[in-house]
């Protein structure tokens, strides 16, 4: 349930402006100054979390932000994959994405979106009293970081926006920065909110979901072990999220224990619900159906997965040779217990988990790895032995691999659009992803480890942002 206030007029007028100049990308359309109170700022920080959410529609000229994650996180990894390997989202599944994609542009767009109105609170932060400022800034600090974040993995070196720019001002827009510049602002960005922020919020941001994701870029870039060690621990010793103790309680009890950090859906209502997860199950959703679960993950929960095996994929009852996610079902399912989550399952309500306590454990346990091959140090254990418990899988765990760790990941967190990420940090995903699409007569290389730039953002630029290779 989003339990957040909904954006004012005022936004609106705000957003409506930088969609009337299409000089650069969305993150860098200068405008004049639309906030003079608490209020009115706090309208600019919840339209952060409205640009993360997406908007619920089929149109093309609307940025659905995650909404179509999945698209270039799961169905670009061993985890999912259309049913009828029919139109652009097929381009996913079998690695052959075209620069022209339009998901690969829609969340580019949508990420820099998130930017624009991150950095337009924190243009504006002067406004806030002197109660408000640090949480409103720690706020517009993490939502920015955390779309960096996301750009940076998935596209490589991307344009550094890092305030408000006016149109005479557009090749900063097209100037790729350099990785490790966009590392910093992130890890600066993050740092800040880690100091500002507190515990009191599930669908905005938290200290904890700021320590979480400092530690995730740590772990990504290998820059800092013993630091993400030691965040992941302030948030295992403080004591405000714990496991779940049933699985399916995760996500179908929302705002749980268990949860850091999550998007926020109301469900039948079109501006705040979500249809991504109509669209996984063929039955209910507008397409032939997408995020279909590989033959490849069923094995991996089949042999690993235990009570969350049931839990993360079923049958699909009208095509018995199909499986699909049971992580988010709009329309329940009764021999699993699991209600329905909306009486239109294209506007559902279920939210989409970013950050639970499960990662937090695991990440706990990657982080003494610390990039080697195995441990057997009693923290790690202990770490990984909770979320194995919880799995039902309760043989003492003595020591842990490097695979072995993967592997719990991919199960645990199966379908939350962490996979792809997975591989990459654990500097597999070219040698996993080549094996998996020679078995499937697919067509992964290397160059593949990056999305293409959009090609209508290189257009638009006039060839002044590059292409990545292979594209």
């Amino acid at each position: 349930m989003k339990k957040l206030i909904y954006i004012s007029a005022l936004f609106m007028v705000l957003a409506a402006c930088e969609d009337a100049l299409d000089l650069a990308p969305s993150a860098a359309i200068s405008s004049a100054t639309y906030f003079t109170t608490d209020q009115e700022l706090e309208t600019g920080v919840i339209a952060m979390y409205d640009a993360i959410q997406g908007v619920n529609s089929t149109s093309t000229n609307d940025n659905h932000g995650i909404q179509y994650e999945f698209y270039i996180t799961e169905m670009r990894s061993d985890n999912t994959r259309t049913k009828a390997s029919e139109g652009e989202a097929a381009q996913f599944e079998s690695f052959d994405i075209r620069s022209t994609n339009g998901i690969v542009l829609d969340y580019y767009r949508s990420m820099y979106n998130v930017i624009f109105r991150a950095n337009t609170v924190l243009e504006n932060i002067d406004v806030a009293s002197d109660a408000n400022r640090a949480q409103f800034e720690g706020e517009a600090r993490f939502v920015r970081a955390y779309a960096y974040f996301n750009l940076v993995r998935l596209y490589g070196a991307v344009p550094l926006v890092d305030r408000i720019i006016g149109p005479q001002e557009e090749d900063i827009s097209f100037t790729r920065a350099s990785e490790a510049d966009i590392y910093s602002l992130i890890t600066s960005d993050l740092e800040m909110a880690v100091s500002s922020l507190d515990n009191s919020h599930v669908n905005r941001a938290s200290q904890a979901a700021a320590q979480a994701l400092l530690a995730k870029v740590y772990l990504t870039n290998g820059s800092n072990y013993v630091g993400a060690q030691q965040l992941l621990e302030s948030i295992i010793n403080g004591g405000n999220y714990s496991l779940e103790g049933d699985f399916k309680d995760v996500f179908y009890d929302e705002s749980n224990s268990e949860v850091i950090f999550s998007i926020g859906y109301l469900p039948d209502l079109a501006s705040d619900s979500q249809n991504f997860s109509a669209e996984w199950l063929n039955a209910v959703g507008r397409t032939s159906g997408v995020n279909y679960v590989t033959a490849d993950a069923r094995e991996a929960l089949d042999n690993i997965g235990g009570n969350r095996t049931a839990l993360s994929y079923r049958q699909d009852a009208l095509q018995p040779t199909q499986f699909q996610v049971v992580k988010y079902l709009p329309n329940g399912d009764t021999n699993l217990g699991i209600d329905p989550t909306s009486t239109d399952p294209t506007q559902a309500g279920n939210d989409w988990i970013v950050i639970r306590y499960a990662d937090v454990l695991l990440m706990h346990v990657e982080s003494i790895l610390a990039g080697g091959t195995d441990t057997s140090v009693a923290a790690a254990l202990q770490s990984f032995q909770q979320v194995r418990d919880r799995a039902g899988l309760t043989d003492a765990v003595t020591s842990i691999t490097k695979e072995e760790l993967l592997a719990e990941r991919r199960v645990e967190l199966a379908f939350e659009n962490h996979r792809w990420f997975d591989l990459a940090r654990f500097g597999v995903a070219s040698q996993v992803l080549t094996a998996f699409s020679d078995a499937n007569s697919y067509s992964f290389s290397a160059t593949d480890v990056l999305l293409p730039i959009p090609q209508a953002e290189i257009n638009l630029s006039k060839g002044a942002l590059t292409q990545n290779p292979g594209y």
